[in-house]
Protein backbone atom coordinates (compact mmCIF):
# COMPACT_ATOMS: atom_id res chain seq x y z
CA UNK A 1 0.00 0.00 0.00
CA UNK A 2 3.18 2.40 0.78
CA UNK A 3 4.17 1.97 -2.90
CA UNK A 4 0.84 2.17 -4.17
CA UNK A 5 0.69 5.73 -2.22
CA UNK A 6 3.79 6.56 -3.59
CA UNK A 7 3.21 6.01 -7.24
CA UNK A 8 -0.16 7.76 -6.78
CA UNK A 9 1.47 10.44 -4.95
CA UNK A 10 4.11 10.99 -7.91
CA UNK A 11 1.01 10.88 -10.66
CA UNK A 12 -1.24 13.44 -9.09
CA UNK A 13 1.76 15.64 -8.66
CA UNK A 14 2.80 15.20 -12.00
CA UNK A 15 -0.40 15.85 -13.48
CA UNK A 16 -2.36 17.88 -10.58
CA UNK A 17 1.09 20.40 -11.71
CA UNK A 18 0.64 19.84 -15.38
CA UNK A 19 -3.29 21.24 -15.00
CA UNK A 20 -2.58 23.83 -12.61
CA UNK A 21 -0.29 25.71 -14.92
CA UNK A 22 -2.44 25.08 -18.15
CA UNK A 23 -5.84 26.27 -16.45
CA UNK A 24 -3.51 28.80 -14.79
CA UNK A 25 -2.25 30.06 -18.24
CA UNK A 26 -5.31 29.57 -20.05
CA UNK A 27 -7.36 31.53 -17.45
CA UNK A 28 -5.39 34.65 -17.63
CA UNK A 29 -4.90 34.51 -21.30
CA UNK A 30 -8.68 34.94 -21.37
CA UNK A 31 -8.81 37.35 -19.09
CA UNK A 32 -6.12 39.48 -21.16
CA UNK A 33 -2.90 39.74 -19.17
CA UNK A 34 0.15 39.96 -21.07
CA UNK A 35 2.10 36.87 -21.97
CA UNK A 36 5.60 38.83 -19.98
CA UNK A 37 3.33 38.59 -17.09
CA UNK A 38 2.15 35.25 -17.40
CA UNK A 39 5.44 34.01 -18.67
CA UNK A 40 7.25 35.92 -15.49
CA UNK A 41 4.66 34.40 -12.90
CA UNK A 42 2.53 31.68 -13.84
CA UNK A 43 5.23 29.56 -15.90
CA UNK A 44 8.33 29.97 -13.80
CA UNK A 45 6.45 29.92 -10.64
CA UNK A 46 3.74 27.96 -11.43
CA UNK A 47 5.45 24.91 -12.22
CA UNK A 48 6.86 24.78 -8.50
CA UNK A 49 3.75 24.68 -6.81
CA UNK A 50 4.02 20.62 -6.69
CA UNK A 51 7.16 21.36 -4.05
CA UNK A 52 5.31 24.22 -2.03
CA UNK A 53 2.71 22.32 -1.27
CA UNK A 54 5.34 18.72 -0.82
CA UNK A 55 7.54 21.12 1.39
CA UNK A 56 4.71 22.82 3.75
CA UNK A 57 3.06 19.02 4.04
CA UNK A 58 6.30 17.83 5.62
CA UNK A 59 6.85 20.95 7.52
CA UNK A 60 3.32 20.66 8.63
CA UNK A 61 4.16 16.59 9.30
CA UNK A 62 6.99 16.95 11.49
CA UNK A 63 9.17 16.02 8.51
CA UNK A 64 11.38 18.58 8.04
CA UNK A 65 14.40 17.09 6.34
CA UNK A 66 11.76 15.90 3.66
CA UNK A 67 10.72 19.70 3.72
CA UNK A 68 14.16 20.84 3.37
CA UNK A 69 15.57 18.37 1.32
CA UNK A 70 12.96 19.06 -1.15
CA UNK A 71 13.99 22.30 -2.03
CA UNK A 72 17.76 21.74 -2.14
CA UNK A 73 17.27 18.73 -4.25
CA UNK A 74 14.98 20.15 -6.39
CA UNK A 75 17.14 22.74 -7.22
CA UNK A 76 20.00 20.39 -7.76
CA UNK A 77 18.01 17.95 -10.11
CA UNK A 78 16.10 21.14 -11.75
CA UNK A 79 19.89 22.45 -13.14
CA UNK A 80 21.83 18.83 -13.45
CA UNK A 81 18.70 16.47 -14.25
CA UNK A 82 16.53 18.61 -16.43
CA UNK A 83 18.60 21.41 -18.53
CA UNK A 84 21.35 18.16 -18.71
CA UNK A 85 18.05 16.14 -20.84
CA UNK A 86 16.86 19.11 -22.30
CA UNK A 87 20.50 20.14 -23.51
CA UNK A 88 21.33 16.81 -25.31
CA UNK A 89 17.40 17.19 -26.85
CA UNK A 90 18.75 20.75 -27.86
CA UNK A 91 21.61 22.85 -26.79
CA UNK A 92 20.04 25.63 -24.59
CA UNK A 93 20.57 29.12 -25.58
CA UNK A 94 21.08 31.58 -23.21
CA UNK A 95 20.01 35.54 -23.58
CA UNK A 96 22.67 37.59 -21.91
CA UNK A 97 20.05 40.12 -20.67
CA UNK A 98 18.24 37.46 -19.03
CA UNK A 99 21.20 36.06 -17.75
CA UNK A 100 22.52 39.04 -16.16
CA UNK A 101 19.01 40.01 -14.28
CA UNK A 102 18.24 36.66 -13.36
CA UNK A 103 21.06 35.02 -12.95
CA UNK A 104 22.23 37.56 -10.57
CA UNK A 105 18.53 37.11 -8.50
CA UNK A 106 19.36 33.11 -8.71
CA UNK A 107 22.74 33.47 -7.05
CA UNK A 108 21.78 36.13 -4.23
CA UNK A 109 18.76 33.42 -3.30
CA UNK A 110 21.19 30.83 -3.29
CA UNK A 111 24.07 32.75 -1.23
CA UNK A 112 20.80 33.93 1.45
CA UNK A 113 19.62 30.80 1.77
CA UNK A 114 23.10 28.89 2.43
CA UNK A 115 23.79 31.58 5.12
CA UNK A 116 20.21 31.34 6.79
CA UNK A 117 20.70 27.60 6.73
CA UNK A 118 24.04 27.78 8.40
CA UNK A 119 22.03 29.29 11.38
CA UNK A 120 21.17 25.74 12.18
CA UNK A 121 17.04 26.81 11.40
CA UNK A 122 15.12 28.54 8.50
CA UNK A 123 12.99 30.91 10.83
CA UNK A 124 9.94 33.10 10.33
CA UNK A 125 12.57 36.12 10.25
CA UNK A 126 14.64 34.36 7.38
CA UNK A 127 10.82 33.54 5.63
CA UNK A 128 9.76 37.09 5.39
CA UNK A 129 13.06 37.69 4.59
CA UNK A 130 12.93 35.49 1.60
CA UNK A 131 9.13 36.70 0.71
CA UNK A 132 10.12 40.09 0.20
CA UNK A 133 12.97 39.54 -1.92
CA UNK A 134 10.27 37.56 -3.72
CA UNK A 135 7.90 40.18 -3.78
CA UNK A 136 10.68 42.40 -4.80
CA UNK A 137 12.39 40.71 -8.03
CA UNK A 138 8.88 40.37 -9.00
CA UNK A 139 8.30 43.49 -9.28
CA UNK A 140 11.38 44.57 -10.14
CA UNK A 141 11.12 42.19 -13.54
CA UNK A 142 7.77 43.34 -14.26
CA UNK A 143 8.65 47.02 -14.41
CA UNK A 144 12.28 46.30 -16.07
CA UNK A 145 10.22 44.30 -18.77
CA UNK A 146 7.43 47.01 -19.31
CA UNK A 147 9.45 49.54 -19.27
CA UNK A 148 12.14 48.33 -21.51
CA UNK A 149 10.58 44.99 -23.56
CA UNK A 150 14.28 43.70 -23.65
CA UNK A 151 15.63 40.10 -24.02
CA UNK A 152 14.48 38.92 -20.43
CA UNK A 153 10.74 40.40 -21.40
CA UNK A 154 11.48 38.38 -24.79
CA UNK A 155 12.50 35.33 -22.94
CA UNK A 156 9.07 35.53 -20.37
CA UNK A 157 6.78 35.91 -22.91
CA UNK A 158 8.01 33.33 -25.02
CA UNK A 159 7.43 30.93 -21.96
CA UNK A 160 3.84 31.87 -21.89
CA UNK A 161 3.49 31.75 -26.19
CA UNK A 162 4.84 28.11 -25.44
CA UNK A 163 2.26 26.84 -23.06
CA UNK A 164 -0.64 28.84 -24.49
CA UNK A 165 0.00 27.61 -28.00
CA UNK A 166 -0.35 23.95 -26.70
CA UNK A 167 -3.33 22.82 -28.20
CA UNK A 168 -5.50 21.66 -25.22
CA UNK A 169 -4.81 25.71 -23.81
CA UNK A 170 -5.41 27.33 -27.13
CA UNK A 171 -8.86 28.77 -26.96
CA UNK A 172 -9.81 27.47 -23.84
CA UNK A 173 -12.79 29.28 -21.98
CA UNK A 174 -12.83 30.65 -18.62
CA UNK A 175 -15.04 28.34 -17.26
CA UNK A 176 -12.91 25.97 -18.81
CA UNK A 177 -9.85 27.51 -17.18
CA UNK A 178 -11.10 27.77 -13.90
CA UNK A 179 -11.97 24.14 -13.64
CA UNK A 180 -9.12 23.08 -14.89
CA UNK A 181 -6.83 25.12 -12.41
CA UNK A 182 -9.01 23.98 -9.59
CA UNK A 183 -8.48 20.36 -10.44
CA UNK A 184 -4.71 21.05 -10.62
CA UNK A 185 -4.62 22.21 -7.23
CA UNK A 186 -6.65 19.38 -5.78
CA UNK A 187 -4.87 16.77 -8.02
CA UNK A 188 -1.51 18.73 -6.33
CA UNK A 189 -2.51 18.75 -2.70
CA UNK A 190 -3.78 15.32 -2.56
CA UNK A 191 -0.25 14.17 -4.72
CA UNK A 192 1.20 15.45 -1.94
CA UNK A 193 -0.50 13.69 0.90
CA UNK A 194 0.21 10.94 -0.36
CA UNK A 195 3.77 11.61 -1.62
CA UNK A 196 5.36 12.67 1.85
CA UNK A 197 2.99 10.08 3.57
CA UNK A 198 4.55 7.26 1.64
CA UNK A 199 8.45 8.53 2.07
CA UNK A 200 8.20 8.78 5.52
CA UNK A 201 7.36 5.37 5.82
CA UNK A 202 10.14 4.23 3.10
CA UNK A 203 12.09 6.06 4.75
CA UNK A 204 11.80 4.33 8.00
CA UNK A 205 11.33 0.84 6.41
CA UNK A 206 14.99 1.46 4.42
CA UNK A 207 16.79 2.44 8.16
CA UNK A 208 17.49 5.95 5.74
CA UNK A 209 17.20 9.67 6.83
CA UNK A 210 13.86 11.82 6.06
CA UNK A 211 16.28 14.03 4.18
CA UNK A 212 17.77 11.49 1.84
CA UNK A 213 13.94 10.79 1.10
CA UNK A 214 13.26 14.38 0.05
CA UNK A 215 16.22 15.21 -1.59
CA UNK A 216 15.83 12.09 -4.20
CA UNK A 217 13.10 10.75 -4.35
CA UNK A 218 10.93 13.95 -2.82
CA UNK A 219 12.33 16.40 -5.32
CA UNK A 220 12.33 14.69 -8.48
CA UNK A 221 9.04 13.56 -8.11
CA UNK A 222 8.07 17.66 -7.63
CA UNK A 223 10.22 18.19 -10.52
CA UNK A 224 7.97 16.58 -12.96
CA UNK A 225 6.26 19.50 -14.52
CA UNK A 226 9.38 21.57 -14.88
CA UNK A 227 10.88 18.18 -16.66
CA UNK A 228 8.22 18.03 -19.12
CA UNK A 229 8.18 21.76 -19.68
CA UNK A 230 11.94 22.14 -20.05
CA UNK A 231 11.58 18.40 -22.81
CA UNK A 232 9.30 19.82 -24.28
CA UNK A 233 10.04 23.10 -24.60
CA UNK A 234 13.30 21.37 -26.31
CA UNK A 235 11.60 19.13 -28.41
CA UNK A 236 9.88 22.37 -29.84
CA UNK A 237 12.85 24.00 -30.70
CA UNK A 238 12.49 26.45 -28.16
CA UNK A 239 15.55 26.09 -25.70
CA UNK A 240 15.34 29.63 -23.99
CA UNK A 241 12.06 28.50 -22.67
CA UNK A 242 13.93 25.61 -20.81
CA UNK A 243 16.85 27.74 -19.21
CA UNK A 244 13.99 30.56 -18.34
CA UNK A 245 11.48 27.70 -16.20
CA UNK A 246 14.67 26.18 -14.50
CA UNK A 247 16.20 30.10 -13.55
CA UNK A 248 12.47 30.90 -12.59
CA UNK A 249 11.86 27.78 -10.90
CA UNK A 250 14.82 27.67 -9.08
CA UNK A 251 14.13 31.18 -7.53
CA UNK A 252 11.23 30.58 -6.69
CA UNK A 253 11.91 27.39 -5.22
CA UNK A 254 14.16 29.20 -2.60
CA UNK A 255 12.36 32.51 -1.97
CA UNK A 256 8.78 30.69 -1.98
CA UNK A 257 8.89 27.78 -0.72
CA UNK A 258 11.29 28.32 1.84
CA UNK A 259 10.03 31.66 2.81
CA UNK A 260 6.17 30.27 2.72
CA UNK A 261 6.98 27.13 4.99
CA UNK A 262 9.51 29.00 7.30
CA UNK A 263 6.83 31.40 8.02
CA UNK A 264 4.11 28.74 8.68
CA UNK A 265 6.80 26.81 10.73
CA UNK A 266 10.31 27.04 11.31
CA UNK A 267 12.37 24.21 10.19
CA UNK A 268 15.60 22.74 11.35
CA UNK A 269 18.19 21.80 9.07
CA UNK A 270 19.42 18.55 9.12
CA UNK A 271 23.67 18.28 9.64
CA UNK A 272 23.77 16.38 6.44
CA UNK A 273 22.31 18.45 4.64
CA UNK A 274 24.62 21.32 6.08
CA UNK A 275 27.83 18.87 5.16
CA UNK A 276 26.80 18.41 1.68
CA UNK A 277 23.60 19.09 -0.13
CA UNK A 278 23.90 22.85 0.33
CA UNK A 279 27.24 23.10 -1.39
CA UNK A 280 26.15 20.26 -3.89
CA UNK A 281 23.38 22.93 -4.12
CA UNK A 282 25.64 25.91 -4.70
CA UNK A 283 28.41 23.67 -6.91
CA UNK A 284 25.36 23.40 -9.12
CA UNK A 285 24.24 27.11 -9.46
CA UNK A 286 27.71 27.88 -9.84
CA UNK A 287 27.97 25.57 -13.09
CA UNK A 288 24.90 26.58 -14.33
CA UNK A 289 26.12 30.20 -14.52
CA UNK A 290 29.33 29.53 -15.39
CA UNK A 291 28.61 27.43 -18.31
CA UNK A 292 25.49 30.28 -19.19
CA UNK A 293 28.46 32.94 -19.67
CA UNK A 294 30.89 30.73 -21.83
CA UNK A 295 29.63 31.31 -25.16
CA UNK A 296 26.03 31.88 -23.86
CA UNK A 297 24.54 28.49 -24.84
CA UNK A 298 24.37 25.29 -22.87
CA UNK A 299 25.53 22.55 -25.32
CA UNK A 300 25.91 19.01 -25.53
CA UNK A 301 29.02 18.45 -23.37
CA UNK A 302 28.13 21.15 -20.74
CA UNK A 303 24.66 19.19 -20.61
CA UNK A 304 26.11 15.48 -20.61
CA UNK A 305 28.70 17.12 -18.04
CA UNK A 306 25.34 18.19 -15.93
CA UNK A 307 23.81 14.50 -16.60
CA UNK A 308 27.26 12.93 -15.32
CA UNK A 309 27.33 14.99 -12.13
CA UNK A 310 23.88 14.34 -11.12
CA UNK A 311 24.61 10.53 -11.19
CA UNK A 312 27.59 11.04 -8.80
CA UNK A 313 25.72 13.11 -6.73
CA UNK A 314 22.80 10.37 -6.74
CA UNK A 315 25.70 7.71 -5.93
CA UNK A 316 26.81 9.86 -2.69
CA UNK A 317 23.28 10.15 -1.36
CA UNK A 318 21.93 6.21 -1.67
CA UNK A 319 25.66 4.46 -1.35
CA UNK A 320 26.36 3.60 1.94
CA UNK A 321 30.03 3.21 1.93
CA UNK A 322 30.15 7.09 -0.03
CA UNK A 323 27.87 8.29 2.81
CA UNK A 324 30.21 7.06 5.45
CA UNK A 325 33.17 8.21 4.09
CA UNK A 326 32.06 11.68 4.30
CA UNK A 327 30.43 11.03 8.04
CA UNK A 328 26.99 11.12 7.14
CA UNK A 329 25.89 7.57 7.46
Amino acid sequence: MTYLLLAAGLGLLFLGGELLVRGAVGTATRLGVSPMVIGLTLVGFGTSTPELVASLQAALAGAPGIAVGNIVGSNIANILLILGVSGLILPVIVNPAAFRRDGTALALATIAFIVACLGGELGRIAGVVFLVGLLGYTLYSYISDRRTNDAAAQMHAAEAEFVSGQPEVKGMSLPKGLLITATGIAGVMLGADFLVGSAVEIAREFGMSEAVIGLTLVAVGTSLPELVTSVMAAIRRHGDVAFGNVIGSNIFNILGIAGVTALVKPIPIPAEVLVLDLWAMAAATALLLFFSRTGWRIGRRESGIFLAAYLIYLAAQLSPGIRGALGLA
